[in-house]
């Protein structure tokens, strides 16, 4: 069966809980190779990091975007990994969600930066769901409230089938981010939903909002997956 056929193709949803990157890496890259032979459909991961800075392929060998010394980090237990993604400098932590699509492009949407304005679509549809109204920044990547900025988004394509994806500030400790130079931007803030909104957000709410947003830009008929990781909390 060619799972690219359905004029609606379908689009499984994982809710893994708490994953630690490195298996989140893992586990992406497999879905990949899944993906690009056709033996699964279309994939959305939702789930959330222990603390750790992640540096793109732009900032490997230069860490002058990590304001912290190592030890500092070690002392809050803030990891940090070089990965694949494009982008910068940015922190994973909980109360954040993190959104992994591999989704095929192929035949009708392979253009890269389509794809990342698609990205910003979805959160600012997600944004829009809690009264909250974000937006574009002219220039940058990733999704704006003013200044702030709510989500952000580093992405990987191979033979047209996506990795990586959005970080989406629900709840997330944002002290953690005077630890970096989010994204590389020293003229900007960032924020939460939480704040925005003057209360907590379930996580699971974040989610769900995430699946229907996701849905309908990409145009996807949602069937369901896996609810939480085999691996558990980290």
């Amino acid at each position: 069966m060619d799972l690219n056929k359905s004029p609606r193709r379908e689009l499984e949803i994982r809710r893994l809980g708490v994953m630690k990157y490195a298996d989140a890496l893992e586990l992406q890259a497999n879905l990949v190779e899944e993906r690009k032979a056709g033996r699964i459909p279309d994939q959305l991961l939702l789930l959330e990091h222990p603390p750790v800075i992640t540096l793109g392929v732009r900032t490997r060998n230069n860490r002058s975007h990590v304001l912290a010394s190592p030890q500092t980090l070690e002392g809050y237990g803030i990891e940090v990994f070089e990965t694949g993604r494009g982008g910068d400098v940015t922190y994973h932590g909980p109360g954040q969600l993190i959104g992994y699509p591999i989704v095929d492009l192929k035949p009708d949407r392979c253009d890269v930066h389509r794809y990342v304005r698609d990205i910003e679509e979805v959160m600012i549809r997600v944004a829009g769901s809690f009264g909250v109204t974000a937006h574009r920044s002219e220039g940058l990547t990733g999704v704006w409230v003013g200044r702030a900025k709510l989500a952000a988004i580093g992405v990987r394509i191979a033979r047209w089938v996506t990795s990586h994806g959005f970080a989406l500030n629900v709840t997330t400790n944002l002290r953690a981010f005077d630890f970096i130079v989010p994204c590389g931007l020293t003229d900007r803030d960032v924020t939460s939903l939480e704040k925005l909104l003057g209360r907590p957000v379930e996580m699971a709410d974040a989610e769900d909002a995430a699946i229907r947003a996701f849905a309908a830009t990409f145009e996807r008929h949602v069937v369901s997956g896996l609810r939480t990781a085999a691996a558990g909390p980290a």
